[in-house]
């Protein structure tokens, strides 16, 4: 067995995402097993904190997707019973889970990132939504990307190509949340850097190419296997995808991450990539692409999961 000790994987949750993060907690669960650590799987209920208290991990690895595996919320929770974890930090992860506060941030730090405005539902009902929405398409053009600023597996966004379709593309969006981001929308190719640090600083993971069947990668492109295809590495030229993993890196930095993320992006027709937004919590289903990336670098995900235990379990 590992001299880690017992880890605890918390997956589950109540958030929209909740099946997708189950499937990643197993997968983490059976690969660390296989890796010789002594692991133990739970749910985010009431008998987290008792069973915690009882018997403290010696770290612990989260794959909870979107809400509270996200935001902060369980990693604050996490700190109060001075449990180290995998991830970002509770203020980290709130920055970077609120899409249009790390598009700022990233900007700041001179990453390109498509041009967007964040209206949260109330202001299309106090000032009119059919005046707000010809100003979008009219300052933004056309085609959109819309999706909730909070919460993953593209639940409630989508491509917009003409104005006709906005109202629609809105709706759906505020089912998923109280406030929308409307991005320009970059034709190019879709990819996936993750990026692991185990010590010696943040690493980009080959980037993964992702194309939908449907041309939109959503959520059944996601999960359901042989909905989309993916390349890994992608089919880059070798500057494209060097400047792809210097902003994954950048993203990873200026954000103040730490362990593990994941940054989308777009890379247009002359091999400039655009930050779409991180994910704190990179999905490790058998369709997810951190596991896809490690695979292309040569990495057993099982060494790669029991490493950045082993990085947490040192900061305690």
């Amino acid at each position: 067995m590992s001299d880690l000790g017992h880890v605890l994987v918390l997956a589950g949750g109540l958030s929209y995402e909740r099946e997708v993060s189950i499937r990643s907690g197993r997968r983490v669960t059976e690969v660390l097993r296989a890796a010789g650590v002594d692991v133990e799987t739970r749910d985010t209920d009431s008998s987290l904190v008792p069973s915690v208290l009882a018997d403290p991990p010696d770290a612990v690895f989260v794959t909870l997707h979107g809400g509270a595996g996200e935001d902060g919320a369980i990693r604050s929770v996490l700190e109060l019973l001075g449990v180290p974890y995998v991830g970002a930090t509770p203020d980290s992860c709130r920055v970077a889970f609120d899409k249009p506060t790390a598009k700022a941030v990233v900007r700041s730090w001179g990453l390109n990132t498509p041009d967007s405005v964040a209206l949260p539902k109330e202001t299309f009902h106090d000032l009119g939504a059919s005046a707000v929405l010809a100003r979008i398409t009219a300052s933004l053009g056309l085609p959109l990307f819309v999706k909730p600023s909070r919460g993953g597996s593209a639940l409630g966004a989508s491509i917009v190509r003409s104005a006709e379709e906005l109202p629609a593309a809105m709706v759906g969006c505020f089912a998923y949340g109280d406030t929308a981001l409307i991005e320009k929308y970059i034709e190019g190719v879709e990819v996936a850097v993750s990026v692991v640090d185990l010590g010696e600083g943040p690493v980009a993971l080959p980037p993964v190419e992702i194309v939908a069947d449907g041309g939109v990668y959503d959520y059944a492109a996601r999960y359901t296997a042989g909905h989309t295809e993916f390349f890994a590495p992608a089919r880059l030229s070798p500057e494209a995808t060097q400047a792809c993993a210097a902003m994954a890196v950048a993203a990873h930095s200026a954000l103040g991450l730490r362990d593990v993320s994941r940054t989308d992006l777009i890379v247009d027709a002359s091999g400039r990539p655009y930050f779409l937004e991180v994910n704190v919590a990179p999905g490790m289903t058998e369709t997810s692409l951190l596991p896809m990336a490690a695979e292309a670098a040569g990495r057993d995900l099982g060494a790669l999961c029991k490493g950045l235990l082993e990085i947490a379990a040192a900061r305690s």
